[in-house]
């Protein structure tokens, strides 16, 4: 009798742990499920599968004296190519490049990014660029996949590069290929691997012709430039969810550096709370010398090499800047940082948007 009930008991046991295993597997199929959904609706499968890319091609631009003038003058003006691929040199005005490393690259551990490295983009063909083919360059450059074919960080601002039109692409490749080498045996960015995702979802490959931008007004003139010289991508806040906030466009807000050494960038829109004070005259001083009046810009505004432009590019530029929609935001570095409601971030006077 006992050993009837002991096999009854065991019976039932064994009916359990199946009906158990199969609730298990059935709850893990369903999370499965509910994953695959969630990753479908929302970031989708690139990040997990590289970013988009298209194949290279065998172009080579010819680097005639006028594309060497125009390269050298929209690398070390508009662009400010050698703010990043550079030591700075933070004991001069600007930080404009260390003697010896422009175009060297650097590893960004001082701002708070030791994983972090933008590339050494000179000929030297050991450490540098160049083996690189004029092709590889001009898609890391507009379309954000280096020669590898890994996604670039986005702080290669390669969404408003992607405005540079093909004669001004060549241009740049041309005159970067004629800077002289640099040695710098530097590794490769390993962005953290959220970011690494994240960064797979950018690229766009470029299938068509950019044609020449239209200047024929100083407005018109003015938005190429700040499309290429990125000047949303600083001035226009992030979101938490979204890269950039709708409706803050230029707006300011956007915190950069660490600890202590944080500086917030200035709303630019003609809004009161921005530099709607500002006249022509007041603008090129601003930009030619790094000072508002007595006080003077943190090197995070390139300044030091957007004062490298000419006077018609520079008014053009502050023509196109009274165009935009005035935004109400207050940002000023001078008052400690407090949370804003509106750009999200932690600045001076953010308590009073």
């Amino acid at each position: 009798m006992g050993k009837a009930q002991d096999n009854k008991s065991a019976s039932r046991l064994r009916r359990w742990s199946r009906r158990l295993l199969k609730i298990a597997i059935y709850g893990i199929s369903g999370v499965f499920v509910i994953i695959l959904i969630l990753i479908t609706v929302t970031i989708g499968w690139r990040p997990f599968f590289g970013p988009k890319s298209r194949a290279l091609v065998d172009r080579k631009f010819e680097a005639t004296e006028a594309r060497l003038a125009r390269g050298q003058y929209l690398t070390e003006g508009p662009l400010h190519c050698f703010q990043c691929h550079s030591e700075p040199d933070h004991a001069t005005p600007g930080a404009p490049a260390l003697a010896g490393t422009k175009g060297g690259g650097r590893i960004w551990k001082e701002e708070g990014f030791p994983w972090l490295v933008t590339p050494n983009i000179t000929p030297d063909k050991e450490t540098g660029a160049g083996n690189w083919t004029d092709d590889m360059m001009a898609r890391a450059i507009r379309e954000g996949v280096g020669h590898d074919g890994r996604a670039l960080f986005p702080l290669m601002p390669y969404k408003s590069f992607s405005h540079l039109s093909d004669e001004d692409l060549a241009s740049v490749i041309a005159y970067v290929r004629s800077i002289e080498p640099v040695r710098t045996d530097l590794p490769k960015t390993k962005a953290p691997f959220a970011f690494w995702l994240l960064g797979n979802v950018f690229p766009e490959p470029l299938t068509t012709p950019v044609p020449q931008p239209d200047v024929s007004t100083p407005v018109k003139r003015g938005e190429y430039l700040a499309q290429v010289s990125d000047c949303a991508g600083c001035h226009t806040p992030r979101g938490r969810m979204t890269p950039t906030i709708p409706g803050m466009e230029f707006a300011g807000g956007n915190v950069f550096g660490q600890g202590d050494k944080t500086v917030a960038v200035a709303n630019i829109t003609p809004d009161a709370s921005g530099i709607s004070y500002y006249d022509e005259a007041l603008f090129l001083q601003v930009m030619r010398t790094g000072h508002v009046k007595a006080r003077r810009l943190d090197p995070v505004m390139p300044w030091v090499y957007l004062r490298n432009m000419t006077d018609e590019d520079m008014t053009s530029l502050y023509a196109y800047l009274r165009t935009l929609k005035p935004v109400s935001h207050v940002v000023d570095n001078t008052e400690p940082p407090t949370d804003c409601r509106l750009c999200k971030q932690k600045h001076g006077y953010g308590d009073r948007n």
